[in-house]
């Protein structure tokens, strides 16, 4: 049974690896997952992977590969190679590009001799709500339909699980069953603004609904005191479990 400190994966969205590392240094014993995005991952390279591990955290390498099959499966080693220990790639690349990711990241494994890496499918931004996948992405699906054919399209092509909004959890576990992976980004603190974020829910609210990690980045990384706000993310987590 996983600890609530290792269910909770906070967002490293900084553009210095100075500033990540003060972020780290004081939440230190608090969090067990770090996740790295676009923002620092483009800014510092794998040097940010480097920085994260030498710590003793896991890194869920949040880099959303979506490209042709070959290029994601390539992308997706890379990552496993640099020290990744959970990476995400976009269900909407299709069946054989999630294989060709599943199948890098059990050979990276297997040759480096480690835990194999788990493989995500993100199935449709939390940034994004029925209206706009209405009238921008032009779905025939509704949004909470998409998000469910996806996450059965990344089991049935060997992954992991999938990155999904909070409000699709309980969908997804019904179709996926128990063992299926959710984690869920799009969360917020009880008071926090909500930014460009549009299916949220509160730590307390997601664990109660079945997630098996959550992340949270500004809230933390832009509180005045993220280890704080951490231990409050914490008792939250571990009221909805009991």
């Amino acid at each position: 049974m996983l600890k609530v400190k290792d269910r909770l994966i906070v967002a490293l969205d900084v553009d210095e690896l100075d500033d990540a590392e003060r972020l780290m240094e004081r939440m230190q014993g608090l969090v067990s997952v770090y996740k790295l995005g676009t923002q620092l991952l483009t800014a510092a390279g794998p040097e940010a992977v480097q920085r994260v591990r030498r710590r003793g955290y896991g890194v869920f390498y949040d880099a959303k590969f979506h490209d042709i099959p070959r290029t994601v499966g390539t992308a997706v080693a890379a990552a496993c190679r640099q020290g990744a220990t959970i990476v995400n790639v976009h269900a909407s690349g299709g069946k054989d590009m999630m294989v060709a990711a599943a199948q890098a990241a059990e050979d990276v494994s297997k040759k480096l001799k480690q835990p194999r890496v788990k493989v995500l499918a993100v199935t449709v931004l939390t940034s994004l709500n029925q209206k706009m996948v209405d009238e921008e992405i032009g779905l025939k699906l509704k949004l909470g339909e998409q998000v469910v054919h996806l996450a059965k399209l990344a089991q049935e092509a060997g992954l992991d699980g999938v990155v999904a909004s909070p409000q699709e959890i309980k969908a997804i576990r019904t179709a996926c069953g128990p063992t299926f992976i959710i984690l869920t980004p799009g969360i917020r603190p009880a008071g926090a603004a909500l930014g460009d974020q549009k299916r949220t829910m509160t730590p307390g609210e997601a664990m109660a609904a079945g997630a098996n990690y959550i992340v949270v980045g500004r809230p933390v990384v832009e509180a005045k005191d993220p280890a704080a706000v951490v231990r409050e993310i914490h008792t939250e987590m571990e009221a909805a479990l009991l």
